[in-house]
């Protein structure tokens, strides 16, 4: 009995399980190459020199004559310093501010080494890598990667690829915690019901209490879709839970599909209906969350910059037209964006700043999570390449044409 009893409180006691089952999840920690990553606000590019860093590669931004945005390796292979550091002394060029060794911006060439005068045999023999740049629902996009580029439009959410007049709000901001547990924590269908039930955002919404789901891959996205909807329950010897309170809305729906999480809608934008999400919550790689609400789409991209710190870009489109659209904008600047894309979202920042895993112990609705995770088994979804595989994308691109550049994507 008592060995019995032992095994019984060694099992209670257990840390769970390491991630020896996800090897390619484990080896993506510092993020997914040959992908488009939305990286800035285009605003906010010019003709100085910005500095990102994106699955773990310091990347340079800045606009060249033409008003093109152009994305550099943020290194120069003479001493590594980083170019973002210089300034532009010819057109179309940036310049090492440390011995002056000078590249154009769209090709990456080193055209002159400003020290090493007019004639210096450096030029033609060293490149620095360069990255394609777009630029797409007010955002700059930077194709990370060995690869060349495929079309953005093929990564893009297709509902944004040839749309409707819309209006967009959202918030940029460096985060920390993993990419991967800020996907996980987006597409996951029991923290919004029970973290976020303190958000000032659902102050007047009721949530669910607990839900059954199952997920749907429907091409490269998956979708979370509720099998079962509860909003109240009672828990065997310890009492009733319930969200509601005299204050907020009760649920126009209590089961059936709607969009959004609380309840429904009487009335949905027909663009966005128009779309026949299998469930309003939906993840794709390279860590793209989608949330479907009735009148309008929330997306999230995980942006990698390193293992433990993670580029956050909330971005809210409605598709709305005219003085709608003129509304949607100073409610957003005025409510939505501080309590939405602010301390909403804040709360997401602080579970996954303090997640601690592996191990860990997983549970029923974990089942987002691991079918989250078998996307990284696969090859890339959207090259044509259908032999690179997922863990080949988590390589470093070769940086340019001197021996001395590291190959890895580490700087």
């Amino acid at each position: 009995m008592t060995d019995m009893t032992d095994k019984i409180r060694a099992r209670k006691y257990d840390q769970g399980r390491n991630w020896d089952a996800w090897p390619n999840y484990e080896s993506a920690k510092s993020g997914l190459l040959d992908y488009w990553y939305p990286v800035a606000w285009a605003a906010e590019i010019g003709k100085e020199p910005v500095s990102i860093r994106v699955c773990a590669i310091n990347i340079m931004l800045m606009r060249d004559e033409n008003g093109h945005v152009r994305a550099l390796r943020d290194r120069c292979p003479h001493r590594g310093v980083k170019l973002s550091q210089g300034i532009q002394e010819f057109p179309n060029t940036i310049s090492c501010p440390y011995h002056g060794w000078t590249y154009n911006l769209e090709d990456g060439e080193l055209v002159a080494v400003i020290t090493d005068g007019p004639d210096s045999r450096m030029c033609g023999a060293v490149a620095v890598q360069t990255f394609a740049c777009e630029e797409r629902i007010g955002l700059v996009w930077v194709f990370v990667g060995n690869g060349e580029a495929y079309p953005l439009d093929e990564q893009l959410p297709a509902e944004l690829v040839d749309p409707p007049e819309f209006a967009v709000g959202g918030r940029i901001e460096e985060r920390t915690g993993n990419w991967r547990f800020y996907a996980e924590n987006g597409f996951d269908e029991g923290h919004a019901k029970y973290l976020h039930r303190t958000a000032i955002w659902r102050t007047f919404k009721m949530m669910p209490t607990w839900n059954k789901i199952h997920i749907e891959k429907e091409g490269r996205w998956l979708y979370r879709v509720e099998d079962e909807r509860y909003w109240e329950a009672e828990f065997p010897g310890v009492g009733k839970w319930t969200n509601d309170r005299w204050w907020k809305i009760k649920p126009k729906q209590q089961q059936g599909k709607f969009l959004g999480n609380t309840g429904g809608s009487g009335r949905n934008d027909p663009y966005i209906e128009s779309q026949n999400f299998p469930g309003f919550a939906s993840l794709s790689l390279p860590g793209v969350l989608r949330i479907a609400y009735p009148q309008f789409i929330h997306y999230e991209f995980y942006v990698p910059i390193d293992a433990e710190n993670t580029r956050y870009v909330g971005v809210m489109v409605q598709f709305k037209t005219g003085l709608k659209k003129l509304a949607f904008y100073f409610h957003y600047l005025s409510r939505i964006r501080w309590l939405f894309h602010g301390q909403f979202s804040g709360q997401d920042h602080w579970m996954v700043a303090e997640t601690d895993a592996p191990p860990e112990r997983l549970y029923r609705p974990d089942i987002s999570l691991i079918e989250w995770r078998k996307l990284f088994n696969g090859s890339h979804p959207i090259s044509d390449d259908a032999a690179r595989k997922m863990d080949d994308c988590a390589q470093a691109p070769a940086t340019d044409k001197t021996s001395e550049q590291e190959s890895t994507v580490n700087d």
